[in-house]
Order: structure tokens, then C-alpha cells, then sequence
């Protein structure tokens, strides 16, 4: 089965534009949408999952800690009842508004540091797996595609979740199968590399990391952020390696 393809978006926010929304919908099979905590607010909520309507992609929420100064990427404490609670807060805010357009939201993703802590912290990737357990639809969990990937789909199997496994076609990964951090010098690839990655995920099920070591992956999707424009706007070229 060829590998969908993922974007964040969404992520406007009143009078700040963020992202092509637009032009990337028409190419993609998962929208994950900011659901309000870093970025997002109702009217955009309202019109990207419109646009996903009309394009007939699916839903995901995008959720994060409470952070729009920060937009959602600098990791906050919070305990596992918070966690809990707002990832509550924003599926249901969104799964609402998608319900109102007659559609329905199929998974969650959650965003930056609170994805990042997800994959670091058993407690905040128990946390979320509760959230979503507890929650009364179904919902598939989207995090990241890593050597250890079916450690995550056993613990999540066992309270009746299904996990889909994504990699990323614009970040560098270190030797783990870690993204590199973000203010680290090649972590964010350029187009060429970029296509280079996505082309070499879809052959071969592998990416090579910073240090040049060949890691398979076990990948469903692969990500283009959605506030990366090199990205966003290879999009089309993305679609077309992975089809």
C-alpha cells in the first residue's frame, strides 16, 4: 500500500497567516488541524475542516500543550490529569465543529512539544493514550514511525487504540530515530534533500540519518509540515513519489 501523506494546518491565527492551506489540501489524504492551544482559533477551525470537506481528506486533531506565544513548542509540566483534560478539550472542540459540517474526525495528532514529549516520556504517552481511551469515539493515535515502534503499538493495543506511524519529509534524524532538534544546524532539510528523503521512505522503507547510518522505518504517512513553505510548496512532487 503506497504511504498517505500528511500536513499540519490549521494554524492561523486572527490576522497572523500561517501556512498554504489551499493549495496543500488538494494533495494530501490527513489534515491535522490546530484544535486552538498554539495556534488555530474557531473561524479557521470552521474553514480548514470546510476545506478538508470538500477535498474528502481526513480529519485529525492536532492538539498541544497551552502555548501560543510559543506556538505549541516549548514543553510545559503538567500532570497526567491535565494532560487528560486537554486533549479533551481541543478533540472535542474540533470533533463538534467537524460533526456541525457533517463530517468526523478520525484521529489525533498531537503538536510539537507535546508530540516531542509523547515519544520522550512514558508517563505523557500514557497520559494520552488514557485521553483517548477514555474518549467516546475511536480514534486513532498518530505519532512517530521509530525502531521502537511496536513497543507503542503493543502498549497502545491493550486499551483498544490503533496506532498509525509516521515519518517526516522535511527534518533530519539522528541515529535513534530521533528527530534532530529544531535549532540544530541541518534539521530542517531543504527541498532537494527533502525529496531525496521521501523518495528513499517510499523504495525503501529507510531514511539515512545525519551521521549517514540506513534505518528502516515502519511507516503508514509521512508528514510535510505545514509551516515549512519549502514544504508546502513541494507538496505536489511529494504526492507523486508517494503515489
Amino acid at each position: 500500500m503506497a504511504m498517505k501523506l500528511n500536513c499540519d494546518l490549521g494554524e492561523s491565527f486572527g490576522a497572523w497567516t500561517m501556512g498554504l492551506d489551499n493549495e496543500v489540501m488538494p494533495h494530501i489524504d490527513q489534515a491535522n488541524i490546530a484544535c486552538g492551544f498554539h495556534a488555530g482559533d474557531p473561524l479557521v477551525m470552521q474553514q480548514t475542516l470546510a476545506l478538508a470537506k470538500k477535498f474528502q481528506v481526513s480529519v485529525g486533531a492536532h492538539p498541544s500543550y497551552p502555548d501560543l506565544v510559543g506556538f505549541g513548542r516549548r514543553s510545559l509540566v503538567c500532570s497526567s490529569e491535565e494532560i487528560i483534560a486537554l486533549i479533551h478539550y481541543q478533540v472535542a472542540a474540533l470533533d463538534g465543529m467537524a460533526n456541525a459540517q457533517g463530517i468526523s474526525i478520525d484521529y489525533v495528532k498531537p503538536h510539537g512539544a507535546l508530540y516531542n514529549d509523547m515519544m520522550r516520556k512514558p508517563e505523557v504517552f500514557t497520559a494520552i493514550l488514557t485521553a483517548l481511551a477514555q474518549y467516546p469515539k475511536k480514534l486513532a493515535l498518530m505519532l512517530q514511525a521509530t525502531p521502537d515502534i511496536a513497543g507503542y503499538k503493543k502498549q497502545a493495543s491493550k486499551v483498544g487504540l490503533v496506532i498509525y506511524s509516521e515519518a517526516f519529509a522535511d527534518r533530519c534524524y539522528d541515529d535513534d530515530g530521533r528527530l534532530l532538534p529544531r535549532n540544530q544546524m541541518g534539521a530542517v532539510l531543504s527541498k532537494e534533500a527533502m525529496l531525496a528523503q521521501v523518495k528513499q521512505l517510499s523504495a525503501q522503507g529507510t531514511v539515512t540519518t545525519l551521521s549517514g547510518k540506513i534505518l528502516t522505518l515502519n511507516v503508514d504517512s509521512i508528514c510535510v509540515h505545514g509551516d515549512n513553505i519549502s514544504g508546502v510548496q513541494a507538496i505536489r512532487e511529494i504526492k507523486d513519489l508517494l503515489s
